[in-house]
């Protein structure tokens, strides 16, 4: 699944495409022939990202919701439009682009009131300049769910996916089992900082890079599609103390650590916390 930066990566590539420009909007596939004649032959006014979600506003304070899921994916071109490539759900064709989503996990029109509604459910995106960190902190210090849990719930922070939340969590030598209870004030700070730096890398590299001094030439390269751009995510050994990287699964979704490096604040403690999981 697309992590936060490539969703705000695509509302920064598509504004110049859409903005203030009235657009055909159509479904080539079929599955979305009533929604698009809602919003066909209206002025976008606005992309906006929130979290793994885009939000296209239309004139007249309708607008459509995408979240890509697992499979969805954007192919953007310029016009002349080419024929639709695989199932596209909805194309939406402005003077001078062509903008087409295949197979996204949720595609539909809501109000504005709805949009509202929705991004008032979503946890404070990272990438976002009316991101409060404090709703976070106040669903985490709460919480007995491990902050490795936490993090990765779209109603706590937003945009924060798996790679990330593994490579952030060793940058700042925090156990990803450690409830967020017991997570201190200062270490939170550093992990949101943290994922602020980091992800807007990952907006302007097109690529998730959490190597400190790697470089745009980097970006994809090197042994595995990981390579040279991350630490310990998919790798055997630390970087930093040359121990081995344990793999373990939280909330179905499977995470690296490095015990040496990211000590357990209480190893009894954190007995059985990865099974359960539980806010409390």
């Amino acid at each position: 699944m697309p992590e936060g930066h490539s969703i705000h990566r695509q509302a920064r590539d598509q504004t110049p495409m859409l903005r203030r420009k009235l657009v055909a909007v159509s479904s080539p596939q079929g599955r979305f022939i009533d929604g698009a004649a809602l919003l066909d032959g209206r002025r976008c006014m606005a992309v906006e990202a929130c979290g793994k979600h885009l939000f296209y506003r239309f004139a007249g304070g309708d607008a459509l919701h995408i979240h890509l899921g697992l499979y969805g994916k954007f192919l953007c071109a310029p016009r002349p439009a080419a024929e639709p490539r695989g199932l596209v759900r909805v194309r939406l064709e402005s003077p001078t682009h062509t903008v087409d989503c295949n197979g996204p996990n949720q595609c539909e029109v809501l109000t504005g009131e709805e949009v509202d509604r929705l991004i008032a459910r979503i946890g404070p995106d990272v990438l976002r300049d009316d991101a409060d960190p404090e709703r976070a902190w106040a669903r985490i210090t709460k919480s007995r769910a491990p902050i490795g849990q936490l993090v990765m719930d779209q109603s706590v922070m937003a945009g924060i996916g798996n790679i990330y939340r593994t490579e952030i969590l060793w940058r700042q030598r925090i156990h990803p089992l450690t409830p967020g209870r017991a997570l201190e004030r200062d270490a939170f700070d550093r992990f949101w900082a943290d994922s602020v730096a980091l992800l807007k890398v990952g907006v302007n590299l097109r690529a998730i890079v959490t190597v400190d001094g790697a470089i745009e030439g980097t970006a994809g390269r090197g042994p595995g599609r990981y390579g040279a751009r991350t630490n310990i995510f998919k790798k055997a050994t630390c970087p930093r103390c040359g121990g081995p990287i344990l793999q373990f699964p939280i909330a179905a979704r499977k995470t690296f650590c490095c015990e040496a490096c990211q000590p357990a604040v209480d190893p009894v403690a954190l007995k059985g916390v990865a099974a359960a999981g539980e806010d409390g």
